[in-house]
């Protein structure tokens, strides 16, 4: 596959003043992150859910963490690699439901904690929403995917009768669990997982304009980790029409596809209308390889990456109307 040209790095005021802030403020993330969640432990699902999962671990599993932000990988042994024209059937395990709400853990990450997707409705129509794709300094979007689930439980009408909303609250688990800074990054394998997707990928990229603070990798083949595995199966198992990608912070909205997809424009447009994000985004000269929305794009779905406003705040209200736009899209 021929690697992504390079775009030259925007230099706008725009750029280095988003950018600086989020460098300057990393260093006190990991302070207000400690202190918040001492008070307040928001990546714990909501207090009606049952946490105690029974499912059993496949016996081979051993867990690996001391290939944890190397420069290079070796390719997992256990791994498979996945057919993506053939996907392996899709199980649900540990079904259950809660109210308006269904549960079901959809995969496991490296080090085996579970994956979940809470869904809401049983219409024709289905929608996305993926937080937590990079744990770490990006807790904020699993705060907010866990505010949007309990607005949904207490406001169940909000979902429109032809819509099916999943919410997938935290896609990387092991690096939420890891560091609320720039160490959760990654998985627990060191891998970026949203430059780990079978679209446009490259285990290496140019750093101009990209992270460049602890050293990863998009993983040693495309789709090789068990995150982004639970993911694809789930995708290629549902016909979902729309999704979100979240992340923090400040850039703005990301339309998938390369080069962007038409569908993907307008709902970005729509999403930066609706909550005020910067649209188009912030060019920082990066290529972005791998990423879920643009492998959304290539099994027909209309997808965007959006960035909260910062680290810290989930921008609830404004993200309020953007699950408007998204049920109704």
């Amino acid at each position: 596959m021929a690697k992504p040209k390079p775009r030259k790095a925007n230099d706008s005021p725009w750029v280095i003043l988003a950018w600086g802030l989020n460098i300057l403020g990393l260093g006190g993330i990991a302070l207000v992150a400690f202190a918040y969640f001492a008070l307040n432990p928001v990546s714990a699902a909501p207090s009606w859910v049952n946490t105690n999962l029974t499912a059993t671990m496949p016996p081979t599993y051993t867990p690996d963490v001391f290939s944890l932000n190397l420069p290079t990988i070796t390719p997992n042994p256990r791994s498979t690699m996945i057919v993506v024209d053939t996907p392996t059937p899709f199980v649900i395990q540990n079904f259950q439901r809660f109210g308006n709400a269904r549960v079901a853990t959809v995969g496991y990450s490296v080090s085996g904690r579970p994956i979940e997707v809470y869904t809401f409705g049983n219409g024709e129509r289905e929608k996305m929403i993926v937080a937590g794709i990079h744990g770490g300094y990006e807790w904020n979007t699993i705060a907010l995917a866990d505010e949007l689930i309990q607005y949904i439980f207490d406001h169940p009408d909000v979902i429109p009768s032809d819509v099916t909303l999943h919410i997938l609250r935290n896609m990387n688990p092991d690096g939420d669990a890891r560091d609320h800074g720039i160490d959760g990054r990654v998985n627990d394998h060191g891998v970026d997982l949203n430059r780990n997707f079978p679209a446009n990928w490259a285990k290496t990229w140019d750093r101009n304009g990209c992270w460049n603070l602890t050293p990863t990798t998009g993983g040693p083949s495309p789709g090789s980790e068990p995150e982004t595995q639970a993911v694809m199966y789930f995708l290629q198992s549902h016909e979902v029409e729309t999704l979100i990608s979240y992340h923090s912070a400040a850039l703005g909205v990301f339309p998938g596809g390369e080069p962007w997809e038409e569908d993907s424009i307008k709902f970005a447009k729509a999403l930066s209308r609706a909550t005020g994000y910067p649209y188009p985004p912030l060019d920082t000269g990066c290529v972005y390889t791998g990423t879920l929305a643009d492998y959304a794009v290539s099994l027909d779905i209309t997808a965007v990456d959006m960035e909260l406003s910062t680290h810290k705040y989930t921008d609830f209200e404004e993200n309020l109307e953007a699950l408007k736009v998204l049920l109704n899209w």
